[in-house]
């Protein structure tokens, strides 16, 4: 029979793991342990997240008893780098072997303005204290708990059997001001994202709704191009750590979605713009009238969308599902295919056929 795990599943507070390692008796890095380090916008993150009261996910530790010192230690099977990031900023004396360089950091301005470069003891008594008493969900197992079995554990943990894609791999390397634009903005359209039928609950479990949120933002910037991964991933890097005209770009998408719900939003689920690769070319239409593509990121009104632009897009539809076409724009309204010259052909015809006109 197969050996089973039984955990003791309970919380602990973070002064209690402060209290644990100042006491030798917390062992971060056991041998099974990935030496992965995370990266200063990462840990930013986390502390933010703690302040806020957000859920983290589950601590696994497991008992080892020391014989020589009739003591017992808590090993760490999952969840080293939240323990030392919270450690480090809380007291980073008490890990022996602080790296200032790998360890040091502080909560940035794009997380938490109100925390922004302040070290634990900069901070009010009153986040101290949700830092220090934050319940962290901890599962223990017992000493008897062999380690093959931890072994085997650790590693379905960290083995799911599915592939992160693009999005979900960027998810886990970026934390930075783009990444949170993108996700602030995805969040903040989900109930239209599910009212237009745009994105099926399992792309949205997938990251998907926020892979095509950076290239509505992407277009906006930079004009219609292909989409591509590596593109896409670039434009996170360069914006990681700043982006000086976020708040505009912001400004100005929430605008654009905001006019098309607004004259939309209760015949895209029945449209044929319901379809993503479509509703990419209806934003950056909408948004070339409102704005113009690649304009400069100021201050700037946005023009209003045609008087008949509902009855406009109303009659496009009906035009492409019933595929009554010029062959080449039926063609690239049908493939949906996101290369850079089926995307230029449906947006040329947008534009006429919407009567729509560039932004100056």
């Amino acid at each position: 029979m197969a050996e089973t795990l039984q955990p003791t599943k309970t919380v602990h507070t973070v002064a209690q793991f402060l209290d644990w390692q100042r006491n030798g008796t917390l062992d971060l890095s056991p041998i099974f342990q990935r030496r992965h380090v995370w990266k200063a916008p990462a840990k930013s993150l986390l502390i933010d997240s703690i302040v806020r009261g957000y859920s983290l996910p589950i601590i696994l530790l497991r008992q080892v008893q020391d014989m020589e010192n009739l003591s017992m230690k808590m090993e760490v099977v999952d969840g080293q780098q939240r323990l030392r990031t919270i450690l480090a900023y809380v007291q980073p004396e008490c890990l022996g072997n602080f790296d200032e360089t790998t360890d040091h950091f502080t909560v940035r301005r794009m997380h938490n303005p109100d925390l922004a470069k302040k070290s634990f003891a900069g901070l009010s008594e009153e986040d101290k204290q949700k830092i220090l008493g934050y319940e962290l969900s901890t599962h223990v197992f017992p000493a008897t708990t062999g380690d093959a079995l931890v072994f085997r554990m650790f590693a379905r943990l960290n083995s799911t059997g599915l592939s992160l894609n693009h999005q979900e791999v960027r998810n886990s390397e970026y934390h930075g001001a783009f990444k949170s634009l993108v996700y602030d903005l995805s969040f903040s359209c989900f109930d239209l994202w599910v009212k237009w039928g745009l994105f099926s609950n399992s792309i949205i479990s997938r990251m998907g709704e926020a892979e095509a949120v950076s290239e509505y933002l992407i277009t906006m910037m930079d004009g219609i191009g292909a989409k591509k991964q590596p593109s896409i991933g670039k434009v996170y890097g360069k914006y990681d750590e700043e982006f000086p005209k976020q708040k505009i770009l912001k400004k100005r998408f929430e605008n654009t979605i905001n006019a098309i719900d607004a004259r939309l939003g209760d015949i895209l689920c029945e449209s044929a713009f319901r379809r993503p690769a479509r509703f990419y070319s209806l934003f950056a239409a909408t948004y070339h009238h409102m704005y113009g593509l690649r304009s400069p990121l100021r201050s700037k009104r946005a023009r209003p969308l045609p008087r008949q632009f509902t009855q406009l897009v109303n009659r496009l539809s009906d035009r492409i599902e019933q595929k009554d076409l010029p062959e080449k724009v039926q063609n690239a309204m049908d493939k949906s295919t996101t290369d850079r010259i089926r995307r230029m052909e449906r947006h040329r015809f947008l534009m006429r056929t919407l009567r729509l006109e560039p932004a100056s």
